[in-house]
């Protein structure tokens, strides 16, 4: 959390095993609200997350299988930021050249080498 730039007042949805009263004193000190499932022994408080989760593992997958990042080559953060952002770009041209040719827009077979 104390990485990350903040203005204050960020909610941020995390997992279950961002609990704890350390855990809740630092991020209360860093002005951020977190939002996480409930644990067993706990009761449901707030809004449920499957969703927001499911949407969040749906991207991962996406990164990791579709974008090859799991073999991404990088050797430093700013180099790995690049490779991310070349292949985030080259998706977003592949689906709007497909969008324009009247493709389905992940059809993207034609564009793997």
């Amino acid at each position: 959390l104390a990485r990350a730039e903040r203005a204050g007042g960020e909610t941020i949805v995390a997992d279950k095993g961002y609990a704890g009263r350390a855990f809740a004193l630092a991020a209360s000190e860093l002005q951020a609200k977190i939002v996480r499932p409930a644990r067993r022994d706990e009761p449901q408080v707030g809004p449920r997350l499957s969703r927001i989760r499911q949407r969040v593992e749906s991207i991962f997958w996406t990164c990791k299988d579709l974008l090859t990042l799991e073999r991404h080559g990088a050797r430093t953060l700013g180099n790995l930021r690049v490779r991310i952002a070349q292949r985030f770009l080259a998706l977003a041209a592949a689906i709007a050249l497909n969008h324009q040719l009247g493709r389905p827009s992940r059809a993207l077979v034609a564009y793997v080498a």
